[in-house]
């Protein structure tokens, strides 16, 4: 099979372009810059060209670009990027798909938890309505872009992807450090809901996407289970057998983070992963504390 890959150099696009050729399918890369050829197609979604000649013979298509969310605090100009790069992107590569001869049979465009919103307790499906938060917004101006796409008939999965777990990258690696050195606790109540998976099982996930053909639509991809704030910290704890007694009070994580706080650390989500549960998407890593002793053993 040939897949296209956008956003290939980033965390997720790194381990799924490796997991891709492990299995034996060919993979395009989607690049801003450099040579093209046959394993590289050229777009600027900033300018609206894309090389859509490139795009003709591609069985599956994986869209991951993006402007990285959890880098640095949101100006008015930094907002722009995260939605302008999500929506412009995905209009772009879906329109072009929708233009060509021969269409890929799936898009795999990925969206987020952030959909939901801040939502206390409530058990959130693929069929819940999108929450009021500015990644809310995002993720339905983001999904929403892809319909060119879905109109051409190609099958089209959204993603929902949780707080992602892995040494490489991301919030662990960012934290970890300090949970090291006996400095973590909970942040703000503790009580919201943190809807986790590791980067193994967010790969493992887009594969299933491309090859289960009944998937379509939106598709959360968290571990079954999602703890609390403070079950997640303690676990966390437990596995590196320090202490985690230094909270984060909300207004210190605010003034720390800004608007970065209010979206992405304080929200509760309680998301269940519906519609991987239907389609028998079988976990590497379906509970917390084992997830953190596999990748502390440094696996990924």
């Amino acid at each position: 099979m040939d897949v296209l890959v956008s956003g290939s150099t980033g965390l997720i696009g790194t381990a799924l372009v490796r997991a891709l050729e492990e299995r034996g399918h060919r993979v395009v890369r989607l690049v801003r810059s450099g040579g093209g050829g046959r394993d590289a197609v050229r777009w600027d979604p900033s300018s609206g060209t894309i090389e859509a000649d490139g795009l003709e013979g591609i069985d599956a298509v994986v869209h991951l670009a993006g402007e990285g969310i959890a880098e640095g605090r949101w100006t008015a100009e930094k907002k722009a990027r995260i939605l302008d790069s999500r929506k412009q992107g995905t209009r772009l590569l879906a329109g072009a798909i929708a233009g060509l001869r021969t269409p890929p049979r799936v898009m795999v465009s990925t969206s987020a938890i952030g959909y939901y919103g801040d939502r206390g307790n409530e058990l959130l499906r693929e069929t819940s309505p999108p929450g009021d938060l500015f990644l809310s917004k995002v993720c339905v101006e983001w999904e929403g872009a892809a319909e060119p796409a879905r109109e051409a008939g190609v099958r089209v999965v959204h993603p929902r992807i949780g707080i992602v777990l892995s040494t490489k990258g991301g919030a662990l690696k960012q934290t970890l450090p300090i949970f090291k050195l006996g400095l973590g606790g909970k942040i703000g109540s503790g009580r919201q809901y943190w809807s986790w998976v590791t980067l193994d099982d967010v790969v493992g996930a887009m594969i299933h996407a491309i090859e289960t053909n009944t998937l379509e639509g939106p598709v959360n991809v968290v571990a079954p289970d999602a703890p609390t704030n403070v079950e997640f910290t303690k676990a966390l704890g437990r596995v590196l057998n320090r202490p985690t007694v230094f909270p984060l009070p909300a207004p210190a994580a605010r003034l720390m983070l800004g608007e970065v706080a209010d979206e992405l650390l304080l929200p509760s989500a309680r998301v269940e992963p519906a519609r991987l549960k239907e389609t028998g998407y079988d976990y590497r890593h379906p509970e917390l504390e084992g997830a953190f002793r596999h990748l502390l053993n440094g696996s990924s």
